[in-house]
C-alpha cells in the first residue's frame, strides 16, 4: 500500500500515484486553492511540476512533450476558470488526435448545479469538458479516482489519442484512500482482420501505380511504413501531421503535400490508394479532393455499404469486397486500402474498398507478412536498420516520387518569408531541427513544406484546430522533454501575442528556444480574405510591441532583425541563441508590401 510522509492517504494521494506508476515524470498546469491536494504529492513521487503562466499555455506545452516523447501529456488545473481556460488546449488535441490527460478538481459530491455562489462555480463543468473531449469521469471515490487514471492510459494506448478529463470532487480529493496503486493494463494493440489483410494485400501485389498517403496516426508506425513502402517500391506522401514518418530524403517520399494539386491528381490517377491514420480533412487538403470519385459500375454491396461510417458499414464493406483484387484490371477503376484504430475514420472523406481497422504499425506489419508470404519481394524486420538494400533511387517507384515531388515542389512558393525563415533555421541549426509553429503563414504557406524532416517530432503544428498561441509553449514543452534537441519557435506577430507570456516561464527555466516572431503588422491572410470578398481591409492592421524588448523584460535575450537583413545576421543570430543560457526572441520585421 503506498505511504506519504505525513500519513495522509487521501484521494490526491490516490491520483498522483497512479500518474507515477504509469510513468508520468512531468506534468504542465497552475496551483490553485482546489487542487492543492494533487500538488501535495509530486514531490514524493519524483514528479516535476512545471508552472506556466496560463492554463492554455499548460495544455500546449504538455502537446509538445507528448510529441517529443511519444508518451500522453497531463495538466493540472484548477476548478472553474482552470479548466475553462485549458480547454481550447484540449479541443486541439481532439481535433489532431493527441493524448492529453486533464485532472482538475470539481464541486463536492452532492453539490453539482447548486448555483450557490461558491468559488469557480461553474455551472456543469464535467458536462462541459465531456461536449469537447474524447472521454470525461467524475469518479466517487478516491479508488475510482485512481482507477480512473489507470483507464485513462489504457484508452491512449488502445484507441485513436484523444484528450480525457477527470474531473475529482472536492470531497474524494481530500477525503481518505483505502485503496491500492492500480497496476498498469496488460494491452495489447489492435490487430486487422487477416481476410481483410489478404485482400489489401492481393491489391496491392497487383498495382501497377500504387500510392501510399499516411496521417498523423503512422507517427509512431515509421519503420514499419517505411519498409511497406520500399516493399511495394511506392511513392509516400503525408500530411502535415503525418510529416517525416519517412524520412523526407527517402527516394520514395514525396513529403507533406497533400494540398497540391499535383499530388491530389495523382491520388486520383493511382491503382491502389493507401491511406494510413488520416481522416483526409479538408485542413489538409484546402478545398481539394483525394482518390479517385466512385466508379458507376461499383457493385450494389459495395455502394451501399461505402457511406457509412460505424463498424456495420466497416463489416459491410469487408464482406462485399471478395473482388477487390482483380478491380484494379479495369480502367479508370481504384482501389482504396484504407487502415486506421477509429472504425468511424475507415470511410471518412474517402470510402474504403477495403477497411483495416487496427494500428496503423500492426496493419503495415501484417501486410508486409502477406506479401512476403506470397512472393511480392522482401519484408524485412521490422526492427531492422533504418536504411536496407531496397532504399535505391533508380526504381520506377523512386522515379514517379521524384517527378511528383518535382511538381508539388513547383506548387509551393519557397520565396515567402516563412518558406526562407525556415530554410535559414534548419540551415543554421541542422537537419534535426524542431520546429514549433502555428496557425500562421510562416507554419502553414512555410514550414509545413520548407522544412525538411527526417522524423516525426521535427514539427510540431495542430493543422486541424489551427488555433493561435500554440507555438511558443508547444516549444518550451519540447525542450523540457528532450533538452539534447534543438528546438526552434517560429511564429507570426498576431500568433505570437496570444502566448507571449509562456517567454517568461522558458526564461525562467533557463531553456535555450529561440523564439523568432515574424511581424507584418497584423493578420495579413485574414486580410488577403478580405480582398477577395471585395471588403475593404479593417480590424486586421494592429500595432506589435517590440518583441526584443519585450523578451528582454522577461529575461530573455532580444534581437530585431529586419527583413532585408535576414541573408546576412539571422543565421548567426540564430547560432547564438541556441548556444545561450536562456531563450532569445528573434524580432524579423517584414518590408512593407
Amino acid at each position: 500500500m503506498s505511504t506519504e510522509p505525513g500519513g495522509i492517504r487521501n484521494g490526491g494521494l490516490a491520483v498522483v500515484s497512479a500518474l507515477a506508476a504509469h510513468g508520468v515524470d512531468t506534468v504542465f498546469g497552475i496551483p490553485g486553492t482546489h487542487n492543492l491536494e494533487l500538488y501535495r504529492h509530486l514531490p514524493a513521487h519524483g514528479i516535476r511540476a512545471v508552472t506556466t503562466r496560463h492554463e492554455q499555455g499548460a495544455g500546449y506545452a504538455a502537446d509538445g512533450w507528448a510529441l517529443m516523447t511519444g508518451r500522453p501529456g497531463v495538466v493540472l488545473t484548477t476548478s472553474g476558470p482552470g479548466l475553462t481556460n485549458v480547454l481550447t488546449a484540449a479541443a486541439t488535441a481532439y481535433a489532431e488526435s493527441r493524448p492529453l490527460l486533464l485532472l482538475s478538481p470539481g464541486p463536492p459530491t452532492g453539490a453539482e448545479h447548486a448555483d450557490a455562489g461558491t468559488l469557480h462555480e461553474t455551472r456543469d463543468s464535467h458536462g462541459m469538458a465531456a461536449a469537447v473531449l474524447g472521454a470525461a469521469h467524475r469518479p466517487r471515490t478516491a479508488e475510482a479516482a485512481a482507477e480512473a487514471v489507470s483507464r485513462a492510459f489504457a484508452r491512449f494506448r488502445t484507441r485513436r489519442p484523444r484528450p480525457v478529463h477527470i474531473e475529482i470532487p472536492l470531497d474524494v480529493l481530500e477525503g481518505p484512500w483505502h485503496g491500492e496503486v492500480p497496476e498498469p493494463a496488460d494491452c495489447t494493440v489492435p490487430l486487422p482482420p487477416q481476410g481483410a489483410v489478404r485482400r489489401a494485400a492481393a491489391a496491392l501485389r497487383a498495382a501497377r501505380s500504387p500510392l501510399l498517403l499516411a496521417g498523423g496516426g503512422t507517427r509512431r508506425a515509421g519503420t514499419e511504413l517505411r519498409l511497406l513502402a520500399e516493399a511495394l517500391d511506392a511513392p509516400l506522401v503525408t500530411t502535415a501531421n503525418g510529416k517525416g514518418v519517412l524520412d523526407e530524403s527517402h527516394p520514395l517520399a514525396v513529403g507533406a503535400s497533400v494540398r497540391f494539386p499535383s499530388v491530389q491528381q495523382a491520388s486520383r490517377e493511382a491503382d491502389v490508394l493507401l491511406v494510413m491514420g488520416s481522416e483526409l480533412g479538408d485542413s489538409d487538403l484546402w478545398g481539394g479532393t483525394i482518390g479517385a470519385p466512385p466508379a458507376a459500375s461499383a457493385s450494389a454491396a459495395e455502394t451501399s455499404a461505402r457511406p457509412g461510417s460505424t463498424p456495420a458499414a466497416s463489416a459491410a464493406v469487408d464482406t462485399a469486397s471478395d473482388s477487390v483484387s482483380h478491380r484494379t484490371d479495369a480502367p479508370g477503376m481504384q482501389t482504396v486500402i484504407r487502415c486506421d484504430v477509429d472504425p468511424e475514420q475507415l470511410h471518412k472523406n474517402l470510402a474504403a474498398d477495403v477497411p483495416l481497422l487496427g494500428d496503423t504499425a500492426a496493419c503495415a506489419r501484417a501486410l508486409l507478412q502477406e506479401l512476403e508470404r506470397n512472393g511480392a519481394g522482401a519484408a524485412p524486420a521490422a526492427d531492422g536498420p533504418e536504411t536496407t538494400d531496397t532504399a535505391r533511387a533508380d526504381t520506377p517507384g523512386a522515379a514517379r516520387a521524384r517527378a511528383l515531388r518535382a511538381r508539388a515542389d513547383a506548387e509551393f512558393d519557397a520565396s515567402t518569408l516563412g518558406a526562407r525563415v525556415t530554410a535559414l533555421v534548419q540551415e543554421a541549426a541542422g537537419p534535426e531541427i524542431v520546429v514549433a509553429g502555428d496557425s500562421s503563414r510562416v507554419t502553414y504557406d512555410g514550414a509545413v513544406h520548407a522544412l525538411r524532416a527526417q522524423a516525426p517530432d521535427q514539427l510540431l503544428y495542430m493543422p486541424g484546430f489551427a488555433t493561435l498561441g500554440y507555438g511558443i509553449p508547444a516549444a518550451l514543452g519540447a525542450k523540457l522533454a528532450a533538452p539534447h534537441r534543438r528546438v526552434v519557435c517560429v511564429v507570426g506577430d498576431g500568433a505570437a501575442m496570444f502566448s507571449v507570456q509562456e517567454i517568461m516561464t522558458a526564461a525562467e527555466l533557463g531553456l535555450a528556444i529561440p523564439f523568432v516572431v515574424v511581424d507584418n503588422g497584423g493578420y495579413e491572410e485574414i486580410e488577403h480574405q478580405m480582398d477577395a470578398r471585395g471588403i475593404a481591409p479593417f480590424a486586421v492592421r494592429l500595432r506589435t510591441p517590440d518583441f526584443a524588448g519585450l523578451g528582454r523584460a522577461m529575461g530573455a535575450h532580444g534581437i530585431t532583425l529586419e527583413e532585408a537583413e535576414l541573408a546576412d545576421e539571422f543565421s548567426r543570430a540564430l547560432t547564438v541563441a541556441l548556444e545561450a543560457a536562456r531563450p532569445t526572441v528573434i524580432h524579423v520585421r517584414a518590408a512593407a508590401r
